[in-house]
């Protein structure tokens, strides 16, 4: 099985962060670069459906797909009452 290519990235990171993931990396048994991988993959994959969502928000705006704040504040003050409103579409 062939190896994937890498690139060496190097940071600063304040010393309390590099101790919790000293400490995450002996609890797991994994090495401190996996689990920065780990946590970096998690990041960039949050990151980018992040962007996907505001990208969609913001088709959606475009063509009109919107609702009305008014409707979302009443319907939002009226989740405390025992009939609230149904969700504003």
């Amino acid at each position: 099985m062939g190896q994937t290519a890498t690139k060496v990235f190097t940071a600063h990171v304040p010393l309390g962060l590099a101790e919790r993931v000293d400490q995450l990396a002996s609890r797991l048994e994994r090495s401190r670069g996996w689990v920065l991988k780990q946590a970096l993959t998690a990041w960039v994959d949050q990151e980018e459906e992040r962007n996907r969502l505001t990208r969609e928000a913001l088709a959606d705006v475009d063509v009109g797909r919107v609702v009305d704040q008014q409707a979302v504040k009443s319907w939002a003050d009226s989740l405390s009452t025992e009939q609230p409103l149904p969700i504003p579409r």
